[in-house]
């Protein structure tokens, strides 16, 4: 559960019940059900004409991710991703196949699978784009219902109130009529006047709030979160081309590491020599360097065997 988002929309209606009350205004002045009718239903109904009906059938799923809380740790990605490196680079891509089943991530899953049947980089690269491209293009058919219904909201508060002053104005001018013999106070007529403007006036409001409160807040939220998800999917891009392209594992984490923040690259200062050992410039000379004067080593030690 997201946490924010509830706070947010709670802490935000809480702040103008109050503001309300503070005012000396009473809460059943703000309760309208035709007023609502004409924001959230004329809201609605002009989302099904510029969207597509299922895009629009999809609302209360798109909500319902809005309000879960999800964690995407980039950190724990790029060690797994550095794992498969390794054992991809001592035993070959076919090794991988054993693991294909214990790895949670379906994106990752495919694209190792993909990584080891396809031999060309640029084809498989291609590959997972397409697939990435096509999440985003999910993503920002929920992100577009949310904004359109910010843009629409407002608009048809406006009209709410519109249509309130035409009635409103009509019964006023028809309530004194051509009969003489009707006596009324115009100071009364003026009282009900006012009211009747305060009334109308109430399909602003809704308007307003469910535009600035409800709808773009929630476009927002996906638009985050899209971006969240897209990125971990670029991180795995990368670390599969790497994997693919038998590169070295140290480098590999070096370079997926560039996607994640600064503040989040290190879990500890306890472990902090040991990470900027092994991903700095300094740390993977070294490495290389071992593994170089231990290969010459071998090979001293198959001439002397000859000899």
């Amino acid at each position: 559960m997201d946490l924010g988002t509830i706070i947010g929309l709670l802490s935000g209606t809480g702040i103008i019940i109050i503001g309300i009350l503070l005012s000396g205004g009473d809460l059943f002045w703000f309760t309208q059900f035709n007023a609502l009718i004409i924001v959230l239903g004329g809201t609605l109904a002009a989302t099904m004409v510029n969207l597509p009906i299922h895009a629009v059938g999809n609302l209360f799923a798109i909500i319902k991710n809005v309000f879960t809380d999800e964690v995407y740790d980039y950190k724990s990605t790029i060690d797994e991703i550095v794992l498969k490196a390794e054992k991809a680079r001592k035993n070959g891509l076919l090794s991988l196949e054993a693991d294909l089943s214990s790895i949670q991530s379906v994106f990752l899953r495919n694209g190792l699978e993909l990584a080891i049947n396809e031999k060309e980089s640029s084809r498989l690269r291609t590959f997972l784009n397409l697939e990435i491209d096509n999440i985003a293009v999910r993503h920002i058919a929920g992100q577009e219902l949310f904004l359109y219904m910010g843009s629409y909201a407002p608009a048809f508060g406006m009209l709410g109130t519109v249509l309130g002053l035409i009635i409103m104005m009509n019964n006023f001018a028809g309530a004194g009529g051509n009969d003489l013999s009707v006596s009324y106070s115009v100071a009364e007529k003026f009282a009900e006047l006012l009211k009747g403007m305060g009334t109308a006036l109430i399909t602003t409001f809704y308007g307003v709030f469910f535009a600035n409160m409800v709808f773009l807040p929630i476009g927002g939220k996906l638009k985050r979160k899209s971006e969240n998800e897209l990125m971990l999917k670029n991180i795995v891009l990368e670390g599969i081309i790497s994997i693919h392209a038998r590169e070295h594992p140290i480098l590999i984490k070096e370079k997926l590491m560039t996607f994640v923040p600064a503040n989040m690259r290190l879990d500890s200062d306890d472990n902090l020599t040991e990470i900027k050992k092994s991903s700095s410039l300094s740390g993977i000379k070294d490495k290389l360097e071992e593994q170089k004067e231990g290969k010459r080593k071998e090979q001293v030690e198959e001439n002397d065997d000859e000899d």
